[in-house]
């Protein structure tokens, strides 16, 4: 059994916005009222989800429904943002249960973005919201499998977290809103294609770092065998 103690409540690597998000968790922590746990912060991300679906239904018909998407996206930004800080702060956290839920959910997060886009647009559009989805649950497992390797929890690459995925999100909803659905249409190839990309180079990145971990490690046991053959 391994000695090292469990670091999946620590993220490794910092994105653009960092510092302005960890100014405002620190801001924003102490003003939660007592009467909201943790856990509840954490399992709200259940009623954002189910919001960007309902709202992504009705966005079909009349594309003003978006603003509720985009505020949903906001609302779990806020609660991820805040779930963890909370349980540190007032020393009622579980770090594994947390480490477990919060990305299960986020996982059911990504999931209903993705279900939702596909209910706005065409039928024909099904099988590249398909591949959307591949590649960024894709990001999600490359994290989740480096740090069963290394101990060492990652979710930003490349200077781009989970909350500029957010921004991003939000972006796109609110072009959607004031251009059209066209314009969603059109753009979608491109974003695969830049999504494909990157999920390449954070593979090829990971695997490097994982493979020169492994020849590190063969190297001490060889030198450690060298200076004691009999054991």
């Amino acid at each position: 059994m391994s000695t090292q103690p469990f670091a999946g409540d620590k993220k490794f690597g910092t994105s653009i916005l960092h510092k302005p998000e960890q100014a405002f968790i620190r801001f924003a922590v102490p003003k939660v009222p007592l009467w909201i746990s943790t856990s509840q912060l954490t399992y709200s991300t259940i009623v954002w989800s189910l919001g960007i679906i309902v709202a992504s239904y009705f966005a079909n018909t009349n594309i003003n429904w978006l603003w509720l998407v985009s505020f949903c996206i906001f609302l779990q930004w806020l609660t991820d943002s805040l779930d963890g800080a909370v349980g540190r702060s007032r020393n009622t956290g579980l770090v594994k249960w947390g480490y477990y839920m919060d990305h299960l959910l986020d996982y059911f997060f990504l999931c209903a973005i993705i279900i939702g886009y596909t209910l706005i647009l065409p039928p024909s559009f099904n099988i590249l919201m398909l591949f959307v989805l591949a590649i960024f649950s894709g990001f999600m497992i490359n994290s989740y499998l480096s740090f069963a390797a290394t101990n060492r929890f990652q979710i930003t690459y490349l200077g781009i977290g989970p909350t500029e995925i957010r921004l991003l999100f939000i972006m796109i909803n609110t072009l959607l809103i004031f251009f059209g659905k066209t314009h969603l249409a059109f753009s979608l190839p491109y974003l695969l294609v830049f999504s494909l990309i990157g999920i390449l180079i954070v593979i090829s990145k990971t695997s490097k770092e994982l493979w020169q971990m492994d020849m590190e490690h063969k190297q001490i046991q060889e030198h450690q065998n060298t200076k004691n053959p009999l054991t």
